[in-house]
């Protein structure tokens, strides 16, 4: 019990809010288990668990690795590989995709909810303030939608630059 109330606590603790989203580290010492965004101690052992496009996976990880940040590397003037960066861009247009499923997720639940609240308020269909707050409602998410749509076709378009600009002997290798 002592060990889930320590977990607990450490877990809501205002300085989990910083570092890196994707990955957490379980650091474990003798038969305490603690779970952190930073990397653990030297006295510690730890696994490193990830979570990256819905699949989680955890990796003993007691070698110390410093990952660079590809937007550090940029403007530390270091150089991505083209591969890197493809994956990279890859990564991100996946992202939006699956955003904008949830979006479409996110707008049919509240339009349910609107027509569980223009039931039970006895209001017809062709109700004035039902249009207006499903209209609202589709507005709002036309808007997040056509915003992620945006960014995926600037994304496209770097990707196809990229891969234009890329050597037939780099794209054979991917």
């Amino acid at each position: 019990m002592a060990k889930i109330l320590y977990l607990l606590v450490l877990l809501l603790s205002p300085f989990m809010v910083l570092g890196n989203t994707n990955a957490i580290y379980k650091c474990m010492k003798d038969d305490k288990v603690v779970f952190s965004h930073s990397v653990c101690p030297e006295a510690f052992r730890q696994h490193k668990i990830e979570y990256e496009n819905g699949i989680t996976t955890e990796v003993d990880s007691d070698k110390r690795e410093i990952k660079i940040d590809p937007l550090k590397a940029l403007l530390n003037k270091q150089t991505i590989s083209k591969e890197k960066l493809l994956q990279l861009l890859d990564s991100e247009i996946y992202r939006l995709k699956q955003e904008n499923s949830y979006f479409e997720i996110l707008r049919a639940s509240e339009v349910q909810k609107l027509d569980r609240k223009r039931f039970w308020q006895t209001q017809a269909k062709d109700d004035p303030s039902y249009g207006l707050e499903l209209q609202e409602i589709n507005q709002r998410f036309d808007e997040l939608i056509l915003s992620n749509n945006n960014v995926m076709k600037v994304l496209n378009l770097h990707k196809s630059k990229i891969e234009a600009e890329a050597s037939p002997d780099e794209l054979m290798s991917q």
